[in-house]
């Protein structure tokens, strides 16, 4: 017993001691030790967190150091209330977690709080010392909830790289890859671009989200084809229906797409049954269909919560206005309309203005309340289509255009106007107005209290799909043939 005193009070000496040349691997003794005995790679040193950090740092990965950043969620939240000129859009402390996340989205939660877990991050801290003139850095365990502040940085692992799982980018962009054709098409979609948000007159036919069954989507050819200048790819902010057309917001990058999105959620949220609030800050959006019918009045408000229900044995499902009563999966939903020209042969163009944003509200607010499905709307107007007379046309050059090669992307470009058996859908996003997503996170970069009394709307006009242009051509010639008989 006395003899392992002895040898352990020489041992504590010797790893105080400064470290002989010839074995410098001793400054460290868990590194030594895991190279002989092959422990695995999240061993972590056993010395004071305060040695050598300068010489350790090589070893560990370095994120940017904290930075203010722009809570974006907060200043969508803060522009739907009408009497707020003043946002306060920026945070001054975050977790190591989220920051992390931010840094570095490629890597895993899990993979994240597993270091955390194995006490494997560090932050790194200005100490000064007396006099305040000189600083060193020191290196100490971080947790994944504890709060940094401005300027601290995050070290991760080296090995956390090999750690992450490689996502097979590489077969999905193969798959996606466009044509100088297609590049080209896509790119004259775009309406409108600037640092912030890109938008998009999207066709009829083309999804939006890939999913089941859907072979192109414009989330992916954004990624291929709409990048620009930008490392990161455009992101959805809000949807449209495949068969539907029109304007389509995207956002250029992370901060600007969650202020987006952000704006649409309050918009939806905002809307009540006893009201709207009404900001000139806040989005606008109109619509423009052709309906089978003419409403009884000539402009109202829709006010019908709506539900999801099953068909088809579990096959599909479809929305319908929640007339029970009950409040179990509805949806509180908002539209109001005008009717803009009725024509004789019984179809009317309606202006639409979602002051709610629920999958199929427009779709189903004109079919089952109006009662006017829309034209090329078989899901929700299947009865009224089946009774419906294609409209004659009066002349070829009204409901033909000149054959061009085969569309991209397999879209069907032509044709589906009034005067067709099987019409498209005739829905189309005619015009948004948006406050100036750029000028406004430009004003938060500069200052975290910004004043936004004088801050600028943009308003998007989309000119009308091929199909709807025809119809109106038709249905127009049509009411100045009869009244010249």
């Amino acid at each position: 017993m006395a003899n392992w005193k002895v040898a352990t009070a020489i041992l504590r000496r010797h790893l105080r001691s400064p470290p002989p040349t010839t074995f410098s691997s001793f400054r460290n003794p868990t590194i030594a030790f895991s190279t002989t005995n092959h422990l695995p790679s999240y061993t972590t040193p056993l010395a004071n967190d305060d040695d050598d950090d300068d010489d350790r740092r090589g070893k560990w990965l370095t994120l940017p150091p904290f930075s203010p950043t722009i809570d974006a969620a907060a200043v969508g939240k803060e522009l739907s209330f009408d009497d707020n000129s003043v946002v306060k859009g920026s945070t001054t402390t975050t977790t190591a977690l989220r920051w992390i996340l931010r840094c570095r989205p490629d890597l895993p939660r899990n993979l994240l709080l597993k270091l955390f877990r194995l006490r494997q991050v560090r932050r790194e801290l200005s100490v000064s010392c007396d006099g305040g003139e000189i600083q060193r850095s020191q290196l100490k365990r971080v947790g994944a909830k504890e709060s940094l502040n401005v300027g601290d940085r995050i070290y991760l692992p080296l090995s956390v790289d090999n750690d992450a799982p490689q996502p097979p980018a590489a077969a999905k962009k193969e798959r996606f890859r466009c044509s100088e054709e297609e590049r080209k098409f896509v790119c004259s979609l775009v309406l409108y671009k600037d640092a912030d948000i890109i938008v998009l007159n999207k066709p009829h036919g083309l999804a939006v989200q890939g999913g089941t069954g859907v072979k192109t989507s414009i989330d992916e050819l954004a990624a291929t084809c709409l990048t620009f200048d930008k490392s990161e790819s455009p992101r959805l902010v809000h949807r449209l229906d495949r068969d539907c057309s029109g304007l389509l917001v995207l956002g250029r990058t992370q901060t600007a797409a969650t202020l987006l999105h952000s704006i649409f959620r309050e918009k939806t949220s905002g809307a009540s049954a006893y009201g709207v609030k009404k900001n000139i800050k806040s989005l606008k959006r109109k619509y423009l269909a052709l309906v089978i019918g003419c409403p009884r009045r000539q402009r109202g408000q829709i006010s019908a919560p709506l539900r999801k229900v099953v068909v088809d044995d579990g096959k599909s499902d479809r929305i319908t206005v929640n007339d029970n009563g009950e409040l179990v999966s509805t949806q509180h939903a908002i539209t109001e309309y005008r009717v803009i020209e009725s024509s004789p042969l019984g179809y009317s163009w309606l202006e639409l203005r979602p002051l709610t944003g629920r999958k199929h509200q427009l779709r189903v607010h004109c079919a089952e309340v109006l009662g006017t499905p829309i034209l090329g709307d078989y899901k929700y107007g299947w009865q009224a289509h089946k009774s419906r007379e294609p409209v004659v046309s009066s002349g070829n050059t009204l409901t033909k255009q000149a054959s061009s090669s085969s569309s991209p992307f397999g879209l069907d470009l032509e044709g589906g106007d009034v005067s067709s058996k099987q019409p498209h859908l005739h829905l189309h996003s005619k015009q948004i107005d948006l406050p100036n997503i750029c000028q406004l996170l430009g004003k938060l970069q500069v200052s975290s209290d910004s004043d936004i009394s004088d801050l600028d709307s943009l308003k998007f006009d989309a000119p009308l799909p091929a199909h709807m242009q025809l119809s109106f051509n038709l249905l127009k010639s049509r009411v100045e043939t009869c009244d010249n008989c």
